[in-house]
């Protein structure tokens, strides 16, 4: 059978570095499952050269298989194992704009890029919609979005996103990023921040903007959307209608304060903001999308989360490949991935 190594993308940050190559093997897993018909196996790490890869066996590997290779989060090169010989096969990622939409905004907390991008690589491929991923411009809500790089992860592939936020300094910050990003890019967009009014009441704000990946599909009228809602998770469905999401992501709180009026007041409880948020998200997931949440195990036990799914009337994906993305992130968080499935009545 074929044998090939990819080879991991260099991460800056040292500690997510040394989890790549076994959370792409992971994710390489669930990928070979639901996209790739079962083909590949002998999934494991190698080193060549003194050089981490991953390596696999693949039987029939097609030009199409390949183009979803080239989208694993960690993936920088992919090379045939020929005896001692590498030969690289190319790789055509879906990516549609320049990469520092991903890479240019710094800040303390920011979840890493490539964990955010392994994370929409999963909900997409546990969907029933894996088939679609390189064909159909899908809708991603990050519901606990905070400054975007879900948001600007999906625009990367080309799909309709949205997120929701109560973070109001998170929120500014984002919109102002994203209009001085288009207009420095000089794509064709409209970007605008607007109130929300219910009852004569403000209740919100809300950024949404048109991008042109060129002139020609925006003013083909092909241009992405993206919504961004200054507002409290727990009402998603106030914002959005029900069943209009193929996929969900989400990085739940690490155990410190987070924005959520559930019940009366803030809650410092990341497993209690699942718990009163959950319901409203999987009404505006369609039938067949999948949900992907990380999360600090050392604030809530993977069992609670997979029981509060469960009570969201979600089906969670809880055995053989989803259950190896657990990895050290400091001292005080260990990082988990938890998916689920939205069931077709």
């Amino acid at each position: 059978m074929p044998s090939y190594a990819l080879l991991v993308r260099p991460a800056l940050n040292r500690v997510y570095a040394d989890s790549s190559v076994d959370l792409m093997a992971a994710e390489l897993a669930v990928f070979g499952d639901r996209a790739l018909g079962g083909r590949v196996g002998g999934i494991e790490p190698v080193r060549i050269g003194g050089v981490p890869y991953l390596g696999f066996e693949a039987q029939d590997l097609e030009e199409r298989d390949v183009r979803y290779l080239a989208n694993l989060s960690s993936a920088y090169a992919l090379f045939e194992r020929q005896g001692d010989l590498l030969a690289p096969v190319e790789l055509t990622p879906l990516d549609k704009f320049d990469d520092d939409l991903i890479t240019i905004q710094k800040y303390s907390g920011k979840t890493n890029e490539h964990f955010t991008k392994l994370m929409l690589n999963l909900a997409v491929a546990s969907s029933d919609f894996a088939g679609e991923m390189l064909d159909r411009r899908l809708r991603v809500l990050d519901p606990l979005c905070g400054r975007g790089t879900t948001l600007n992860q999906a625009l990367m592939y080309g799909y309709d996103t949205a997120g929701i936020d109560l973070d109001t300094k998170d929120f500014d910050i984002y919109a102002a990023f994203l209009q001085t990003w288009l207009k420095r890019k000089r794509l064709k967009h409209t970007a605008d921040v607007t109130r929300v009014r219910r009852d004569g009441k403000v209740v919100a704000r809300r950024l949404t903007a048109s991008v042109g990946v060129d002139k020609e599909s925006y003013k083909a009228g092909e241009a992405l959307n993206l919504d961004y809602v200054n507002a409290d998770t727990t009402e998603a469905p106030r914002f959005h209608r029900t069943a209009t999401f193929d996929v969900i992501v989400a990085d739940a709180p690490y155990g410190v304060q987070h924005g959520s009026r559930a019940g009366g007041g803030l809650h410092r409880g990341p497993l209690e903001l699942m718990q009163a948020a959950l319901p409203g998200w999987a009404k505006v997931l369609r039938p067949g999308g999948a949900i992907a949440l990380s999360w600090n195990t050392n604030v809530v036990p993977r069992a609670a989360l997979v029981d509060a799914l469960a009570a969201a009337d979600l089906t969670p994906l809880d055995e053989g490949a989803y259950l190896g993305f657990s990895h050290r992130v400091d001292q005080a968080i260990v990082r988990d991935v938890v998916v689920a499935r939205k069931q077709v009545l």
